[in-house]
């Protein structure tokens, strides 16, 4: 997962079949759906701009997953928007492979069943693993008290997937509890000094550390997507996280600036479980100015890492 630009989408559906005509025979078309659903919207947004993602989910033989900026903005409007995004995950991404889908995004209206849809067709690529479509529904809009989309601080978000098919359409849902910030859930920080830099394997690791009863560790690429850096934190392997659940973690990793506050950083939400434990950037810095003296980051052989990490929510995966 990495960096995108402004874009969204949002809907849900358990509605009423659409029908996409096959370019060979006539077949019933299904719809499969994700449910996303967020209790303690509110202190999503107290948490600002930012992308937050839905865990890796199962759909029609691809995992994907869904990405959400509850404060997004276009260029030249001061308005804020809610943006969904769908994406398919790397795991599904195979070599000269491209997955053709057609999905609706939406956000459901609890109250009077007047969804918020935006129907989508796409080819995912190795190269695009983002639908790329900007779909984007004004925060105020979504506030208002009459128009059902948020009721008792819970949102729900989904995708509905359409396909030429007979059989039976299948739902597999998540409900995302975001927590409150408290003494309970505050970041701990870890560092990792390094003292030749050029003696690292591709990949190296840090020592383990813990955060919220769990172990984790950072994984280096100093030569990995061309000339970049590659930085990531992961989940050290555990099989006391059932598959139905996964935790919502607020993270930042840096490349210290040893001279000044000038840190190299990278931050972002997403959800850690036994199918996905590990998230950073392919590209978190270009090795020239990783190398260049005058940025500070690396002293002759030696730099410093720094993993901020704070478990602010939890997930529930439901099939039926």
């Amino acid at each position: 997962m990495g960096n995108s630009s402004s874009s969204g989408r949002s809907k849900l559906g358990q509605g009423q079949g659409s029908k996409v005509a096959p370019s060979c025979s006539a077949e019933q078309s299904q719809q499969t759906t994700f449910k996303w659903s967020i209790d303690g919207f509110y202190s999503l947004l107290d948490k600002g701009e930012g992308w937050t993602y839905s865990r890796v989910f199962e759909i029609m033989g691809h995992n994907w997953y869904l990405k959400l900026n509850p404060r997004d903005k276009k260029s030249g409007d001061d308005e804020e928007y809610i943006s969904l995004q769908l994406e398919l995950a790397s795991s599904s991404v195979k070599h000269n492979t491209v997955v053709d889908a057609s999905f609706k995004l939406l956000i459901y209206d609890q109250s009077h069943g007047n969804h918020s849809k935006h129907l989508v067709s796409h080819n995912f690529q190795t190269a695009s693993k983002s639908s790329g479509v900007s779909c984007m529904t004004s925060l105020r809009k979504l506030k208002k008290q009459s128009s059902g989309f948020l009721v008792n601080n819970n949102c729900v978000f989904g995708v509905e997937f359409i396909k030429v098919t007979t059989s039976k359409s299948n739902t597999t849902s998540e409900t995302l509890f975001v927590q409150k910030t408290s003494i309970f859930n505050e970041a701990k920080t870890y560092t990792w000094d390094i003292e030749d830099f050029f003696a690292l394997k591709n990949p190296d690791y840090s020592p383990e550390f813990e955060v919220g009863g769990y172990k984790w560790y950072i994984s280096m690429y100093p030569s990995r997507e061309g000339n970049h850096l590659s930085l990531y934190l992961n989940l050290k392997k555990t099989n006391d996280l059932p598959n139905d659940t996964a935790n919502l973690v607020e993270l930042t990793l840096s490349i210290k600036n040893k001279e000044a506050d000038n840190h190299r950083k990278g931050t972002g939400r997403c959800q850690f479980s036994r199918k996905a434990r590990s998230y950073g950037w392919s590209k978190f810095i270009s090795l020239e100015d990783f190398k260049d003296s005058s940025n500070g980051y690396l002293v002759k052989t030696k730099c410093c890492v720094e993993a901020e990490v704070a478990i602010v929510g939890s997930s529930r995966m439901e099939s039926g």
